[in-house]
């Protein structure tokens, strides 16, 4: 196996979007999708068995929401990278998942458009937040 791979674990509770995900992702040799998995509990285990290199993680999931999914994954994985992709649009809400130390937050509507981009800029450590809520945030301009 390439050692060079980036490891990605995908965790999102509604299938069709997970293979939305999935397939965007496989546009990009260099990112490797090492699991998929629906439930909160389910990824903070896979996280912290298999050590991923990025976390795509949805907010509302089964058993444990995504946000602390991703305090947990902090301290099981902890040089894990994680991106938010969910579809709530509060800032409030996009304001305490990145105070988690994620480097990223798309909405899921704009994914298409952003998710790859996102992924980019979490891996070389800049912080993404979707554009539809950027003007919420005091970003620095890229």
């Amino acid at each position: 196996m390439e050692s060079s791979r980036i490891r990605v674990l995908i965790v999102e509770d509604f299938q069709p979007f997970r293979q939305f995900i999935s397939s965007q992702l496989q546009n990009r040799p260099a990112l490797q999708i090492i699991s998929e998995v629906s439930d909160g509990l389910e990824a903070v285990q896979n996280a912290q068995n298999l050590q991923p290199d990025l976390v795509l993680l949805d907010i509302g999931l089964p058993t444990l929401n995504g946000i602390e999914v991703a305090r947990r994954i902090r301290q099981c994985a902890p040089m894990a990278k994680i991106l938010f992709v969910s579809e709530n649009r509060s800032p409030d809400i996009a304001e305490e998942a990145l105070a988690t130390g994620a480097g990223g937050y798309v909405v899921k509507s704009d994914a298409a458009s952003e998710l790859l981009v996102a992924v980019d800029a979490v891996l070389q450590g800049m912080q993404f937040v979707a554009a539809s809520l950027a003007d919420r945030f005091l970003v620095p301009a890229r």
